[in-house]
C-alpha cells in the first residue's frame, strides 16, 4: 500500500513544503494539496517548492477542477512541473466544490470533467487536441508524459463517470462499507465500458490521528463529516433517499446539517460540523492507537485500497507523520 499525505496550502508556504520533506521522510510518496486558490495560497506555485524538496515525491491537487483555471493552463502547469523535476505530478479532479461556490460559481458537470480531463492528459503527452473548435498541442514537449487522472466522487453516477474514464478512483472517507459500495460500482463501470477494472487505482482518503486520547481526537478531525456533508447533501438532493442509491448511513447523518460555512473549511473547530456524531467521525476517519490504525488499514488493503492518503489537519501533524513512519508503514509494507 502507498501512503500519501494531504495539506492545505496556509501560509508560510515553506510550512507546507517542510511537512511534504517529514511525509517523504517518513515513507510517505505521495504529497497532495487541496485547491482553493481564495481560501488558501494557489498550489501550483507551492508544487514546484515541494518537488525542489523532496526525492521521490509525485505531487498533485486533491482536486482540481475544471472551472478555476483554463485546462491549457493546468497542462502547461502538469507539463512545466515534470519537465523541471522528472514525470512526478497527479492529477485529482473533481467537478469543483469549495474553489468555486466560494467564488460565487456552481460546481461543474460530470460531462465537463471528463472532457477536461482528456484534453489536459492528451496535451501533457505531447498530443493534439481540440479545443475550443482549434488544433492546439504544447510544442515545447518533445516526447511528452503521462499524467495519472483520478477522479473523486460519490454519487453513482459520479462513480460511473470515474469507472469509465479515470486512471484513479478517490474516496474522501474510510468507510469499510462505502468503500465496498463505491469501489464494486467504479469496477463495474470499468468492465462495461471494456476497461480492465484491476487498472484502476483504489485512493482512500480521510483525517488520520495517531493518539490515546480518543475524545479529542474526535474533536480535532469532526469537520471532516462536514466537508463530506457538503457532497452528501448533493447527492440527496438528486437522488432523495434512495438507499439503493446512496448507503444509508450517508443519508443518514446529515439529516441535521443547517448549512455549511466554507470560511472554516477543512479546519479543526468548524461550527458547521456539530450536527456530525461520533460514530461518523470513527468510520470516516482513523483514529486510536497505531495498533488501531494498522488494523483498519488492514481491512481498507484487503478491500482493494492502493494508496491511503492522510488529511493532516489536525494539532499533532509531525507526531502522527512519524508514528506512520516508525511503526504504521512498516507494519502494512512489512
Amino acid at each position: 500500500m502507498d501512503f500519501g499525505v494531504v495539506l492545505q496550502t496556509d501560509p508560510p508556504a515553506r510550512r507546507v513544503v517542510e511537512l511534504a520533506k517529514l511525509a517523504e521522510d517518513n515513507g510517505f510518496s505521495y504529497g497532495w494539496t487541496f485547491d482553493s486558490h481564495v481560501l488558501w495560497q494557489e498550489p501550483f506555485v507551492i508544487y514546484s517548492m515541494m518537488l525542489a524538496a523532496t526525492e521521490r515525491m509525485i505531487v498533485g491537487p486533491m482536486v482540481t477542477n475544471p472551472g478555476t483555471r483554463d485546462w491549457t493552463v493546468l497542462a502547461s502547469l502538469f507539463a512545466t512541473l515534470n519537465d523541471a523535476y522528472g514525470p512526478r505530478t497527479i492529477c485529482g479532479m473533481g467537478r469543483g466544490d469549495s474553489a468555486l461556490r466560494y467564488i460565487g460559481r456552481t460546481p461543474k458537470t460530470l460531462a465537463t470533467m471528463v472532457e477536461s480531463m482528456v484534453v489536459i492528459k492528451d496535451l501533457v503527452a505531447g498530443k493534439e487536441v481540440i479545443y475550443n473548435g482549434k488544433k492546439l498541442r504544447l510544442p515545447w514537449i518533445k516526447e511528452g508524459w503521462d499524467l495519472p487522472m483520478w477522479g473523486a466522487g460519490y454519487g453513482p453516477k459520479a462513480l460511473d463517470t470515474v469507472g469509465r474514464h479515470a486512471d484513479g478512483f478517490i474516496l474522501q472517507l474510510a468507510d469499510p462499507q462505502i468503500l465496498e459500495w463505491t469501489t464494486a460500482t467504479v469496477r463495474a463501470a470499468a468492465v462495461d465500458a471494456g476497461r480492465n477494472p484491476d487498472d484502476i487505482t483504489i485512493c482512500v482518503v480521510a483525517p488520520a490521528y495517531v493518539g490515546d486520547d480518543i475524545a479529542h481526537q474526535r474533536e480535532q478531525v469532526r469537520w471532516f463529516g462536514g466537508m463530506v456533508g457538503n457532497h452528501v447533501a448533493d447527492m440527496v438532493k438528486r437522488y432523495g433517499d434512495d438507499s439503493s442509491k446512496i448507503p444509508q448511513v450517508l443519508s443518514d447523518y446529515i439529516k441535521a446539517r443547517e448549512g455549511y460555512d466554507y470560511d472554516h473549511h477543512g479546519r479543526s473547530g468548524n461550527e458547521s460540523t456539530a450536527f456530525v456524531p461520533d460514530d461518523i467521525v470513527d468510520r470516516f476517519c482513523v483514529l486510536g492507537t497505531a495498533a488501531d490504525h494498522i488494523d483498519k488499514l488492514s481491512q481498507l488493503r484487503d478491500l482493494g485500497v492502493d494508496q491511503f492518503g492522510i488529511y493532516l489537519m489536525h494539532d499533532q501533524q509531525e507526531a502522527t507523520l512519524r508514528a506512520y513512519g516508525d511503526s504504521i508503514i512498516p507494519a502494512m509494507n512489512g
